[in-house]
């Protein structure tokens, strides 16, 4: 007897397009341990993040198209890190008020009709956007958790960051000197951020290295993995 095998089956095999009922044909670009991602996926996220950076989609280049492709990957290893049972959804009050920031970085956003047309300028809509919205926030708050405490900054780096970092940015701007206590808290953050930075590329080094990825897309600029996963 012969045996064929499903649709969805034989798309994660060759990376034919998939027919949804009632949807458009969607293509399968990645697939990460087994997860599918979809050229809808890739698409929307391309949106989202020219609407972020305030961008006209028209002048996100292949690379930079690549470059997303590659965040879409480390966000679905991220996920795969924190159980089902243990995912936190974000606060509402949370969300609200960082799409009321982005709003206020975009003039045109200043009434209801105005805000609306922005975003479907850039295929979006506020119930894309808080999803957009709210794996970033879960994503940032995962990396916080898991890294934060493993960082350690001592008062002799923030000593050093002050005289060789801030001292001359300050002189640059023309700007009078501040006491070292006064910005302590400050450079302490920012040193601590760039710690978190450079163990979340290693993280994410050791997921690929220990995940099965394969692409259905040929980029002509593969870009390499980066630190920046949260979005």
């Amino acid at each position: 007897m012969r045996r064929f095998l499903p649709l969805l089956a034989l798309a994660l095999i060759v990376g034919i397009p998939v027919l949804h009922a009632g949807e458009v044909i969607d293509r399968i670009v990645v697939i990460v341990n087994g997860r599918v991602v979809l050229q809808s996926d890739w698409d929307d996220a391309v949106s989202y993040e020219a609407f972020s950076e305030g961008r006209p989609l028209s002048q996100i280049s292949d690379q930079e198209r690549a470059a997303t492709l590659d965040r879409i990957i480390n966000q679905e290893l991220l996920r795969e890190q924190v159980p089902a049972d243990e995912k936190e959804n974000v606060a509402p009050e949370e969300l609200q008020k960082k799409i009321q920031e982005i709003r206020g970085q975009h003039p045109e956003a200043a009434t209801d009709s105005g805000w609306q047309s922005l975003l479907t300028s850039y295929g979006l809509s506020e119930a894309k956007l808080e999803v957009k919205l709210s794996e970033e926030l879960r994503a940032l708050h995962q990396i916080d958790v898991r890294l934060r405490p493993t960082v350690q900054v001592d008062a002799a780096a923030i000593e050093a960051y002050y005289k060789n970092t801030f001292l001359p940015q300050m002189h640059k701007a023309g700007a009078p000197d501040v006491p070292l206590a006064q910005v302590s808290a400050r450079i302490r953050e920012i040193l601590i951020q760039e710690k978190i930075n450079e163990l979340l590329t290693s993280w994410m080094q050791t997921l690929r290295r220990e995940s099965k990825i394969h692409s259905n897309v040929s980029l002509p600029h593969p870009v390499e993995s980066t630190g920046d996963a949260s979005r």
